[in-house]
């Protein structure tokens, strides 16, 4: 059955690829996004004219505005994506993502708890609210231990992870206090198309095509999971209409892997796709440079409840995928252009020019 959702955040990476996917499927989607840097509506052009996609340029934290979008369009369902989610972004400038991360979420949570009280007891109980975030708010890892679960403590060593950390406290908050029917969903590391090039996998693809250095911090030992955008999606629109209330689902990829296995394989493929000649490899524009503060050291998922439950696993091998994606960077040489903007020059100057 077609439903109506209100997704926030829905034109960066993940978001978009989840409001194609449900557009596509029937939904109609009321898409709300306040287009800072890596909000990109090309990301949507497949569905621009489709009249089950309804973009509204503006912000969470705004009250009246959803108060407007909950009155007018009445959604079976508010999915947030809406986040501030890079790393070295929250080192330089912690104030945004607490700003974003926190305060918004928590406006979100409250306007949408006092729309959802005054509905009709069937509405009532069929609503959802489902907060993305992410495996960064359990910490790190050794080598040894075993990988994150539904019920690994918290243990935020960043801003960012600090900050969604408090947005998932605060999205439990109010399913225990209030009874609003909640789903969160923490995710490992996200890939796939057109995602905002600060980011591992586009930088260094884009980079290596560039002739540009390929920047490694530190050994490039660190290992994450890694995920396919498009199974990621899935997985969010399963538990959204099956997961059970006031539960928390890891989706992780299966695929962990070092970073530095990553920058090698991404120039292998480069040089099998769009060799450079001459002997010469993209493995020799590889430099290592000065490590991350508190850089976490491994993430890993343990998926096994959303499998148990919901049958979800992985269709992407992770082989498979980064391959795909990198064709999608080839092929797609005026996406690249466009968002490769002052504002990507600027980060990029700021986060590695003082790099040894």
């Amino acid at each position: 059955m077609a439903k109506t959702l209100l997704v926030t955040g829905g034109a960066g990476f993940i978001g978009s690829c989840f409001v194609l996917q449900r557009v596509l499927g029937g939904d109609t989607v009321i898409n709300l996004d306040k287009l800072t840097y890596s909000g990109n509506l090309e990301n949507l052009k497949s569905i621009q004219a489709n009249k089950n996609h309804i973009f509204v340029h503006g912000d969470i934290g705004d009250e009246k505005l959803i108060k407007e979008l909950l009155e007018k369009y009445r959604p079976d369902a508010v999915v947030n994506f809406a986040a501030e989610s890079h790393v070295d972004r929250s080192i330089h400038d912690p104030d945004v993502f607490v700003k974003t991360n926190v305060l918004g979420t928590e406006v979100l949570l409250r306007v949408v708890k006092d729309w959802w009280k005054d509905l009709q007891q069937e509405k009532k109980e069929a609503f959802r609210f489902h907060h993305i975030s992410t495996d960064e708010v359990f910490g790190t890892l050794s080598l040894e231990d075993p990988a994150f679960t539904e019920d690994t403590p918290f243990a935020p060593n960043s801003p960012y992870s600090a900050s969604k950390a408090s947005s998932d406290h605060f999205v439990r908050a109010f399913h225990e206090t209030y009874g609003l029917p909640t789903l969160i969903t923490n995710c490992s590391n996200n890939y796939g198309p057109r995602q905002f090039p600060e980011k591992l996998i586009p930088l260094m693809t884009l980079n290596a095509l560039a002739g540009k250095n390929l920047p490694v911090y530190g050994t490039g030992e660190n290992i994450r999971d890694w995920l396919h955008v498009e199974d990621h999606c899935e997985a969010i629109h399963l538990v959204l209409t099956k997961g059970r209330v006031g539960q928390t689902y890891n989706i992780g990829g299966k695929s962990e892997r070092t970073n530095l296995f990553i920058v090698n394989k991404i120039c292998e493929l480069l040089d099998e796709i769009k060799p450079l000649g001459a002997g010469k490899s993209y493995k020799d524009q590889i430099v290592h440079v000065t490590d991350r503060l508190g850089h976490d050291f491994r993430y890993a998922i343990n998926c096994s409840k959303i499998e148990k439950e919901l049958g979800w696993s992985p269709k992407h091998t992770f082989e498979e995928g980064i391959k795909e994606t990198i064709e999608w960077y080839l092929n797609n040489p005026e996406w690249v252009k466009n968002i490769q903007s002052g504002e990507y020059r600027k980060w990029i100057e700021l986060n590695y020019a003082g790099r040894q």
